[in-house]
């Protein structure tokens, strides 16, 4: 690592977490002052990113070769009160808590309490969509039967394709002036419509061009006052290629690392989208760059990887908007979920890995930095040199890169109707979810709580919690023949509670497309331009809403509880057993010893359990697949966590699996932490068996010794394993590679562990900054040994 970037390195690990009150205050002077209330919705949205981008600060570290902030400097990060308004209380819990806390000064409380929120207060879209939601919804999402994303966070869960990388903003004015011609053919009112999004299109491009443009002003104004030779060129350079990009397309490997980064900088200025904006598959787009500069001879290797570096430490820079209420207790982290794809296929199905591949993995393992994520796309294509470089860094207990199976994706995307060049040109992003970059919008909704809905069932649709009749009357338990009829009424919960949350869902994008539409997203993502559509109504060539299903082990080892224990071998009564539950197993420890031990566990490729998974997926995937949304989405179900498995967990009585009350439940398609006993191949072997081709993404977590990865032949040993998991269709798998007495120690001493990262669900983070309960769960998975 050359020292430039050890020391911008240092100074973003060093920067302190906190609230900027900038863009708040910016909007809301906008919005004050500077708005025509005559001009269409997505024209005024337009206008008021072109004045933010006029007016936020400009921000320049010294020796650093990518440029722009998310804020006015490093870890500085903005609100977004048109979508939500933090409180003072807010701002307190924010400032005083102990993890992931965000510094909140004395000018930043003032702007809050004078300005910004007595505008905001009832104009922001979280207060249209509590207003606008059912009793039924409000009950349900109380009870921490589901959550709901889009409360506080913008749609935009998307991925650049290689469309952004082709194209300047040049090109697409040119192509919105094609599109403003053919709508002379279009009737009213969509005509009208059309043009109103085309304008504020032309207004988005030629306001990011500004705003590079005023990064080369202030590069050009360095440049005359330093006085040291190679970073006054440096500086020259820089001023150069902000004055060609974004206007028009890259040209050169430096030009393209920041031609994306001021499309990054403009999206998420823009709004705050559900896991960040990010360019997907990296060595893919800037392989042409590399080619080019190598061989005219502008870039060599160790250039190549200064460049990516600097590039990797802007990611590092901006932690994730905080949240506020439940989606605070889901995802509490600073991560920001950019997920960088490497490998993969060509759009021929042949080998993608390059050595730019390799070079970014070497970037990866030297910056070991939490943002940007990054994953492998492994096909059958791919050597093996590829997944062994990548466990070459897993090992190190890094968390990163997680591994997906690249031809799961091509066909779960084909599957979703994408032709197969846009399914092999897509992958993942955020956690663990698949779309096709560059033409898609594929929002997330938010989770659902099944181990929850069976609580409900088992209380005839009432939540012992909450005390409230939130469900249908499905029967009493004791009324129950058998199994067969717990499961039926079941089916019937999940069907019901699904439906709630698509209702509730729907509302809210209609909320989003009328009031928050997203111009310049909408320029880089193709076919919007073409149809004179914004992203948010419709515009991508495909558009999937995705429900997130939660405690896939918790619930399968509930009812394969229920089954053996209470209606075949009948060692209770289903009342005692619910007082069971109900008093938490205090006084009813051989119980409790019997469910933990001598009834059947998914994750150990038995089938008398894993049945219970497939049903349970059968059920949740048929109440969910198939439902349209008003912006035309097809809602589909992936299989994820982020953290809401220890919210959801916190709302929760004792489990039938011998889950005490209040603790997480199981993660992701994991099984119940600690519950795996037979070894990664039968956890493996158990997680195929629900078809993962009919999701959108499924995350299998799996925790091994640092033994496990101990010499060359354990590393292929393991790169088989997953290869092995990978022809069962099985969609992707993470590593934590730590041994639980290191996580145990780091829990009594966590002063000699600031640096320790683990694998949460589909990101890593520092094990400082979880929350007690989150590291539990952590500890208690299963380490395997070895192969």
């Amino acid at each position: 690592m050359k020292p430039r970037i050890a020391h911008l390195r240092r100074q973003s690990l060093e920067a302190v977490n906190r609230i900027s009150a900038e863009r708040a205050l910016l909007i809301t002077q906008f919005y004050q002052y500077h708005v025509d209330v005559s001009d269409p919705v997505p024209v005024q949205r337009a206008k008021a990113f072109e004045f933010l981008l006029s007016r936020k600060k400009i921000s320049i570290l010294e020796n650093e070769l990518i440029v722009g902030e998310r804020g006015p400097a490093p870890k500085a990060t903005p609100t977004y009160p048109e979508i939500t308004i933090h409180s003072m209380e807010d701002l307190e819990v924010l400032h005083h808590r102990k993890k992931v806390s965000f510094y909140v000064d004395d000018e930043t409380r003032k702007a809050y309490k004078e300005v910004i929120i007595p505008f905001w207060k009832g104009r922001s879209n979280r207060d249209r969509i509590m207003e606008s939601m059912s009793p039924e919804w409000l009950d349900a999402y109380q009870a921490g039967i589901f959550t709901e994303f889009m409360e506080q966070r913008a749609p935009g869960h998307t991925v650049a394709g290689s469309m952004i990388f082709r194209k300047g903003m040049t090109d697409l004015l040119e192509e919105i002036e094609e599109a403003w011609a053919k709508t002379e053919f279009v009737e009213e009112p969509l005509k009208q419509q059309m043009r109103h999004e085309l304008s504020a299109m032309r207004i988005a491009a030629n306001a990011i061009v500004m705003y590079a443009r005023r990064h080369a002003d202030e590069l050009e104004r360095l440049a005359e006052k330093e006085k040291e030779g190679i970073r006054k060129q440096e500086l020259q350079d820089m001023a150069a290629i902000c004055r060609r990009v974004p206007a028009n397309a890259p040209a050169t490997f430096h030009e393209a690392l920041q031609h994306y980064w001021f499309m990054h900088l403009g999206v998420i200025t823009e709004l705050n989208p559900w896991d960040s904006f990010n360019p997907g598959r990296l060595d893919q787009h800037l392989w042409p760059f590399y080619q080019r500069d190598i061989n005219e001879g502008r870039l060599d290797r160790e250039r190549a990887k200064e460049l990516l570096e600097a590039f990797w430490i802007k990611f590092n820079n901006h932690p994730a908007p905080p949240k506020v209420g439940v989606t605070a207790e889901e995802s509490n982290t600073y991560t920001d979920f950019t997920l960088i794809n490497l490998g993969g296929v060509k759009p021929d199905g042949t080998d993608a890995v390059n050595e730019l591949s390799f070079l970014l993995l070497d970037v990866i393992e030297e910056m070991r930095l939490l943002q940007p994520g990054t994953m492998i796309q492994l096909s059958r294509v791919n050597p093996d040199a590829f997944i062994e470089r990548a466990l070459k860094i897993i090992k190190t207990g890094f968390g990163q890169p997680s591994i997906f199976n690249a031809d799961a994706i091509e066909k779960e995307l084909t599957a979703q109707g994408k032709n197969i060049v846009d399914a092999r040109n897509g992958g993942a992003s955020g956690c663990v979810e698949s779309g096709a970059f560059g033409t898609e919008s594929y929002i997330l909704t938010g989770y659902f709580n099944l181990p929850k809905i069976l609580e409900i069932t088992l209380h005839n649709g009432f939540d012992p919690r909450t005390q409230k009749q939130i469900g249908l009357k499905t029967g009493e338990p004791g009324t129950f023949k058998g199994y067969d009829d717990l499961l039926s009424a079941f089916k019937k919960q999940v069907q019901y509670f699904a439906q709630i949350k698509i209702r509730g869902s729907n509302t809210i994008e209609k909320i989003f497309m009328d009031h928050l539409p997203t111009p310049f997203l909408s320029l880089i993502i193709e076919d919007c331009i073409a149809k004179g559509t914004d992203y948010i109504r419709g515009g991508a060539r495909y558009n999937t809403n995705y429900i997130q299903g939660v405690g896939l082990g918790t619930i399968t080892d509930s009812l394969a509880s229920w089954r053996v224990n209470i209606f075949e071998k009948k060692r209770m009564s289903p009342y005692d057993f619910l007082q069971v539950l109900q008093n938490d197993f205090e006084g009813y420890e051989d119980s409790l010893y019997h469910l933990l031990y001598h009834t059947p566990k998914y994750g150990n490729d038995d089938d008398e359990a894993d049945r219970h998974a497939v049903e349970v997926f059968e059920i949740f995937h048929d109440a969910v697949t198939g439902h349209t949304s008003p912006r035309g989405a097809t809602y589909r179900i992936n299989m994820l966590p982020t953290t809401c498995h220890v919210y959801f967990g916190s709302v929760m009585h004792a489990s039938a699996d011998g889950r005490r009350a209040g603790k997480p439940l199981s993660e992701g398609i994991s099984p119940v932490q600690g519950a795996d006993v037979k070894g990664p191949t039968a956890v493996m072997k158990s997680a195929a068996k629900i078809d993962h081709l009919r999701t959108g993404g499924t995350l299998l977590n799996q925790k091994f010794s640092p033994s496990f990865f101990s010499d060359e032949e354990s590393i292929k040993k393991v790169a088989a394993l997953v290869r092995g998991y990978f022809r069962l269709n099985g969609h992707h798998v993470q590593f934590n590679v730590v041994d639980a007495d290191t996580l145990l120690d780091a829990q009594r001493h966590p002063e000699k562990y600031r640096d320790l990262i683990v694998r949460v669900a589909g990101y890593s983070d520092y094990f400082n900054d979880l929350g007690t309960e989150l590291q539990d769960e952590i500890i208690r998975r299963t380490a395997h040994e070895s192969v």
